[in-house]
């Protein structure tokens, strides 16, 4: 099974006087959450190994390529066509070991080539392309990869640790509201660094975070007269449910 079936559905559903009434009206800004969605969907059908579902979400997310193609064509901008020949082409230039004369060089000429793709644009930073629209933990942790072939990063954990150390100091001396919220945000920032040097996917602890208290939390609101309890009280129920979880754990 090729796009052409995909492409021709949308171009149907997109037809300016018998498509969707929904579909033909759509644009790159009102498409794009969905986009962005449909890349977590994916993302969750693979944490969670369902294969059946992750069949139907990358169905999902391929979805969303032709549809912006379609209103990128109807502008006169591009076509799907362009969308793929330029995936193709540049997944050829960024393998030269395999598509080209190279013999050598290996899967890390692929920075080495990113970076030789750059230097051709008129924005040559290293922070270059990394998009405004990712969430902001995970551009958080790009800029700063980006910025470590540079150079400019800690030799090891420690000194993330004492940025996250300093950082946390200096959000508990604000009282401003609008400086204390900067001073969150370098603090999230730093916190992201240390993971990073640590080798741990931030996005990935924080989304095993958030599982892990929904797990805990559905399991003590449960009690009879939760809402009711004292701070001490559920207190008490979330450390027992957290010791059951440590348990089933072992």
């Amino acid at each position: 099974m090729s796009l052409d079936r995909l492409d021709q559905i949308m171009r149907r559903l997109r037809h300016p006087t018998t498509g969707c009434e929904w579909d033909r009206v759509q644009t790159f800004e009102t498409i794009a959450p969905y986009t962005i969605e449909e890349a977590y969907e994916v993302a969750d059908a693979i944490r969670r190994g369902d294969m059946a579902d992750l069949a139907d979400e990358l169905g999902d997310l391929q979805l969303q390529v032709v549809f912006h193609a379609q209103i990128a064509e109807t502008a006169g901008h591009f076509t799907l066509d362009d969308v793929l020949a330029g995936i193709c082409n540049k997944l050829e230039r960024r393998h030269p070991h395999i598509f080209g004369d190279e013999t050598g060089g290996g899967h890390h000429r692929w920075d080495e080539i990113k970076a030789e793709e750059r230097a051709m644009r008129d924005d040559r930073s290293a922070l270059a392309g990394v998009a405004l629209a990712l969430p902001a933990l995970e551009r958080a942790e790009k800029l700063q990869r980006r910025a470590a072939r540079t150079g400019f990063d800690w030799p090891d954990h420690r000194g993330a640790r004492d940025k996250v150390l300093e950082e946390l100091d200096e959000l508990a001396r604000e009282t401003d509201p609008d400086r204390r919220r900067e001073e969150l945000g370098d603090l999230l920032f730093a916190v992201v660094n240390l993971a990073r040097k640590l080798g741990i996917a931030p996005e990935t602890a924080l989304r095993e975070a958030n599982h892990k208290f929904e797990q805990r939390f559905r399991a003590i609101e449960t009690e009879p007269g939760f809402e009711l309890l004292s701070l001490d009280q559920k207190e008490a129920l979330w450390t027992a449910a957290k010791q059951r979880q440590a348990y089933h754990k072992a």
